[in-house]
């Protein structure tokens, strides 16, 4: 043990006075001293010649003799101009860096951030919620009370922990959350996730992104509605584009209808998107149902406002006439190349 420390004191005393002013002698210096066959190694080996007794003090004498070496070692990379780097490797600090790959926002963020600049436009600002919620906000106060037959026009995924929270299968919780607040007139937008139990497909997923609008103020009309919603379209798709409402069922909305646009990707002669039928339907609206006003507190006699809702998913296919929405959520770096430059 005392010829071990003897023989440290030594090597560190060469050590300190070492220097490399090029990568020639700080390449020598690591062979000698940190190689395969270094000094370092040949002396980690006398640790089977110390005495059982002695193993754990030779042990650490030796791991800061290591230390002390590695640490000379990075101070004289500094000094040879060459930075820290891997033994065995040569750095040229003179070379430019390597250039990174230019990245991009996913076709479905840059919709999404299109649809909230459109109705920006128009005063709504935006409102988010969280994704795991309760019945009352989902589907109680929306006026599908418990046992109510529409809630099968969503399948639901539910908390298996407690049956009473569920995977949002709307954004329109979100509405709920801020008519309960109280501050009106409202005026909002809420972009999100949800989810529902359903089959993947070329036209469906288990889940997807929305975008729902709410309106609530004194003498607000369907033709407030209409204007708004035509507005949209013609800032979204161009002024070509047809539009046709429909009349249709919501149980949050009445009257209720579905807004339809001349498709985008067969120019209305018909194709796989659009059933061969020329139109493609993009969102539900309607007039808010008066209960869903009285459930979140909000007096329907002096109130009347509009919503409407639609997913961003069907809005990014017909802008950029993708046909598959599998393909927004497969991560293929050959398709999301295609938006690289569209920030």
């Amino acid at each position: 043990m005392e010829q071990l420390a003897a023989q440290i004191e030594q090597y560190k005393t060469e050590i300190s006075a070492a220097t490399a002013s090029n990568k020639e002698e700080l390449e020598a210096f690591r062979i000698k001293y940190l190689g395969t066959k270094g000094l370092v190694k040949t002396i980690m080996g006398e640790m089977k010649n110390v005495a059982p007794d002695k193993k754990k003090e030779a042990g650490q004498l030796l791991n800061e003799f290591k230390i002390f070496t590695e640490q000379k070692f990075e101070s004289l990379s500094s000094n040879a101009g060459t930075g820290s780097f891997t033994p065995g490797q040569t750095i040229d600090t003179s070379l430019p860096g390597y250039p990174l790959p230019l990245g991009a926002r996913h076709p479905i963020s840059i919709i999404q951030n299109k649809i909230i600049s459109i109705f920006h436009k128009l005063g709504f600002a935006v409102a988010e919620g969280p994704e795991i919620e309760d019945d009352w906000h989902n589907f109680s106060a929306l006026n599908l009370p418990e046992n109510h037959p529409a809630r099968d026009m969503q399948d639901t995924f539910y908390i298996s922990q407690n049956p009473a929270w569920l995977l949002r299968t709307h954004t329109s919780s979100v509405q709920i959350r801020e008519m309960e607040k109280g501050k009106l007139p409202l005026r909002i937008i809420c972009p999100g996730r949800v989810y529902r139990n359903e089959t993947i497909s070329a036209r469906a997923h288990c889940f997807f992104n929305q975008v729902e609008g709410l309106y609530i103020a004194e003498n607000v009309s369907f033709a407030d509605l209409k204007q708004t919603l035509y507005f949209f379209v013609k800032e979204m798709f161009g002024n070509d584009v047809k539009v046709r409402f429909r009349p249709s069922y919501f149980p949050f909305t009445e009257p209720s209808a579905e807004m339809d646009i001349s498709c985008l990707i067969c120019g209305g002669t018909g194709c796989s998107v659009c059933k061969k039928t020329g139109w493609v339907e993009i969102l539900g609206c309607g007039m808010v149902h008066p209960n869903v006003l009285d459930n979140c507190g909000i007096d329907s006699n002096k109130y009347t406002g509009f919503a409407f809702g639609m997913g961003i998913e069907r809005i990014t296919m017909l802008s950029y006439q993708i046909k598959d929405l599998r393909l927004f959520s497969e991560n293929d770096i050959r398709f999301l190349n295609q938006f690289t430059t569209a920030l």
